[in-house]
């Protein structure tokens, strides 16, 4: 079982940064891929960015690629998202999630676990 808090969202002016953390309860935190998903009002929940249990391995959705960085620290269960030049289209609810996963990784339902969302607001 994997329990995840997310934290550091909050309102920010366009071309600004943040930086989201996840935090995860569990033992078993270290083998399983994590990742962030968005929901904007009225949108589908998309992928963001996702990382391999070694943290050598890392996927972008286009949107974010070359602006957003995700990381991991094993030692404190705790998953990153740094993002800069942020941009309104940015706007959303974001999501950290986990799960033992095989093939695509930017697919919501094969991770079975889920934070309760930060709400990041990028102003233009």
């Amino acid at each position: 079982q994997v329990q995840l808090v997310e934290s550091g969202g909050g309102l920010v002016q366009a071309g600004g940064s943040l930086r989201l953390s996840c935090a995860a309860s569990g033992r078993t935190f270290g083998s399983h891929t994590m990742a962030w998903f968005r929901q904007a009002p009225g949108k589908e929940r998309e992928f963001v960015a996702t990382i391999k249990w070694s943290g050598r391995n890392t996927y972008y959705a286009d949107s974010v690629k070359g602006r957003f960085t995700i990381s991991r620290d094993n030692a404190k269960n705790t998953v990153y998202l740094q993002m800069t030049s942020l941009k309104p289209e940015d706007t959303a609810v974001y999501y950290c999630a986990a799960g033992i996963i095989s093939g695509s990784v930017s697919v919501d339902y094969k991770y079975s676990y889920w934070g309760q969302g930060t709400q990041v607001t990028v102003s233009s």
